[in-house]
């Protein structure tokens, strides 16, 4: 069953806001089997939207087009559809008087043009919404399946799921798993090399790579009758990779590094206290993210200051002066000085140049040393990150948490990959 999906809004080529519900939609149907062959964006064009609707009613059987359902002239989804498919317009009176219930619950009065809402194409079945005043719609003609949804997401994403999946579910018999594998600490072109016959012989399941900021991911995506059938494709597959290069694989699906690490802080009830420098807080801000994570983090400071640094971590004046706030040894005196303080398992700090300005030819812009304190002593990790400032914060952050994860895993008492 070839589907796909035509996003509606001038807002969305122009990047005012981001195309979130193709990503929803293709992650909904993929779980039901549901194959997504494309994904289209046009603006609020009645010609234009002629053009990639008759392309997508000649090569799909199911087409699911989100926006244009608006109550203003510039709304023209329906119209569009209706009118290529010489379909008239018709008013649902359960859908008017939705529309209508939902002003006066607000005590407001509905405006005129809400009407236009209420106008379906003939034949055509109502999807009620229960968070604003557009209906969708579900038309069957000619053997296709055109769904018509509201483009805000929080409006679409209950209708999706709770009428859209359920009615496509029908009309498939396979279902489209996916496992993600991620690693850290290795290249994208030396993980593909490691497992490149798996990829030149992959049929069902196949594997994909993806490299994102600092990491690298796998998706073994497999098609088969039913989950259990194909998480039975997927686990030899992933047993080979994990075999080859388990040493750098730290989550699976849509954990994080946050998560992985807050698991393994609380399964040791090791507590943690942290000082951040360059990243301002942001390795903080991901761990206090997970919930539960109270019970080992004990405190965060952003020592983003000399002064800090001296009066609060009690780094000396003579270390900042001899090697500088950019350095192991101040790094040490950091994650030294955040764990006496706070009494706590383990003090992690980071201090680096996140740029764009501030470098020099010995210390440029993305050096950093994150440091590793516990009861055993302190180890350094000195890195050189590119990217603008954001990305270098964001790079730092999320190492910093893997050499959390790395030294936490000496605990483990498998001392293996975690998993879950």
């Amino acid at each position: 069953m070839k589907s796909e999906i035509i996003s509606v809004g001038t807002e969305l080529l122009l990047g005012q806001i981001i195309n979130t519900n193709a990503q929803i939609i293709s992650q909904e149907l993929q779980k039901i089997g549901v194959d997504i062959y494309y994904h289209t964006v046009v603006g609020d064009n009645k010609k234009r939207l002629m053009e990639v609707f008759h392309t997508a009613w000649n090569r799909s059987e199911v087409i699911i087009l989100t926006g244009g359902l608006g109550p203003t002239q510039d709304d023209l989804t329906k119209e569009t559809i209706a009118e290529y498919l010489n379909i008239p317009l018709v008013l649902d009176e359960e859908s008017l008087n939705r529309i209508r219930e939902y002003f006066q619950k607000r005590h407001r009065e509905m405006p005129i043009n809400n009407m236009k809402q209420a106008m379906l194409p003939k034949g055509s079945k109502a999807i009620p919404n229960q968070k604003g005043t557009a209906p969708g719609v579900i038309l069957e003609k000619d053997g296709k399946t055109i769904i018509m949804l509201p483009g805000p997401p929080f409006e679409m994403e209950p209708m999706l799921k709770d009428y859209v999946v359920p009615l496509l579910s029908k009309k498939t018999s396979a279902v489209i798993l996916s496992r993600v594998l991620k690693f850290y600490g290795i290249g994208e072109s030396t993980l593909e090399e490691k497992i490149k016959d798996l990829m030149e012989n992959q049929t069902n399941p196949t594997i994909a790579p993806l490299a994102k900021m600092g990491e690298v991911t796998l998706r073994i995506t497999a098609k088969a009758g039913s989950a259990k059938e194909a998480m039975s494709l997927i686990a030899p597959i992933e047993s080979q990779i994990r075999q080859r290069v388990g040493e750098y694989l730290y989550a699976f699906d849509e954990e994080k590094i946050e998560d992985v690490v807050a698991r393994l802080l609380l399964e040791q009830n090791k507590t943690l206290a942290i000082a951040e420098s360059c990243t301002g807080g942001l390795m903080s801000h991901k761990l206090t993210e997970v919930p539960g994570i109270s019970k080992s983090l004990d405190r965060a400071i952003v020592s983003y200051s000399n002064r800090a640094k001296q009066e609060i971590l009690f780094v000396r004046s003579e270390t900042l002066e001899k090697y500088g706030a950019v350095s192991e040894q101040t790094a040490i005196e950091m994650a030294e000085g955040v764990k006496r303080i706070s009494k706590t398992d383990i003090g992690l700090s980071i201090t680096g140049i996140a740029g764009p300005s501030g470098g020099s030819t010995e210390k440029p812009v993305g050096l950093v040393y994150i440091a590793y304190a516990d009861s055993s002593g302190c180890s350094v990790e000195k890195h050189f990150f590119s990217g603008n400032r954001s990305e270098i914060k964001e790079r730092v952050a999320n190492a910093a948490l893997h050499l959390l994860r790395k030294n936490l895993l000496k605990y483990h008492e498998e001392d293996e990959v975690w998993k879950p």
